[in-house]
C-alpha cells in the first residue's frame, strides 16, 4: 500500500502545528502523554485493567498480539497500552493511537481473534497511523537538528526516547541521511 499523495507533508505540518500548540520546538523532543492530555485523552497501562499475568500468558500465547488500543468510553477516548513493551514501543503505540483520533478514522472492519470480534481500522488507515505516529515523534526538523549535531539513529533513539527501528526508520525514509551525506562530502 503506498500513503496519499501528500500525506507526509500534510503530516509534517500537522506535527509541526501540534508541537506549536505545546509550546515546544519543531526539534525538540515530543512527550507523547503530554499531547495525549492536551488531546483529551486518557493513557492507561493495561495492568491497571487486567492482571498482569494474564497479559503475561496473551503474550506467551501470542507475542505482541497486543500494543495498545483505543476505546472510546461514554465519549471519552482511552489509549490502553502493553506495560511488557519497551518504554520506546510504548510511545510509539501511543502515537500511532493517536494519530488515529488525529486523521478521524473510523473503527469499521470486523475481524475475530479466537471467535472474539473486534472492531479495527482499514489497512490503509493502520498505514497512515503508521506513518504519522512516526512524524509526531520525529518530524523531519527533529531529525534534521540532530543529524547536524552528529547524532545517529541510536542516539536520536535514545534522546527522544523511541525505539531504534523507529529513529532508523525515520532517519532513512525522511531523506535526512543522504542530505547529510551528501553536505559532508
Amino acid at each position: 500500500m503506498t500513503l496519499p499523495r501528500g500525506f507526509k507533508a500534510n503530516a509534517e505540518r500537522e506535527a509541526t502545528r501540534l508541537r506549536k500548540e505545546l509550546g515546544i520546538s519543531p526539534a525538540a523532543p515530543l512527550d507523547v502523554r503530554q499531547l495525549a492530555e492536551h488531546m483529551g485523552v486518557a493513557v492507561v497501562s493495561a495492568d491497571r485493567l487486567v492482571d498482569r499475568a494474564r497479559l503475561e500468558e496473551l503474550e506467551r500465547l501470542q507475542a505482541f498480539s497486543f500494543s495498545a488500543a483505543t476505546f472510546d468510553v461514554r465519549g471519552n477516548s482511552y489509549v490502553v497500552t502493553n506495560p511488557l513493551r519497551s518504554e520506546g514501543r510504548i510511545f510509539s503505540d501511543i502515537a500511532h493511537e493517536l494519530s488515529h483520533l488525529l486523521l478521524k478514522h473510523e473503527l469499521s472492519e470486523i475481524r475475530e481473534l479466537d471467535d472474539v470480534p473486534f472492531r479495527t481500522c482499514q489497512p490503509n488507515e493502520e498505514e497512515e497511523a503508521t506513518a504519522f505516529g512516526g512524524t509526531l515523534l520525529l518530524p523531519r526538523a527533529l531529525l534534521l537538528d540532530a543529524a547536524r549535531r552528529g547524532l545517529k539513529p541510536d542516539a536520536i533513539a535514545t534522546e527522544n526516547r523511541v525505539t531504534l527501528e523507529m529513529a532508523r526508520y525515520r532517519y532513512n525514509s525522511t531523506g535526512v541521511a543522504k542530505q547529510i551525506t551528501r553536505r559532508s562530502s
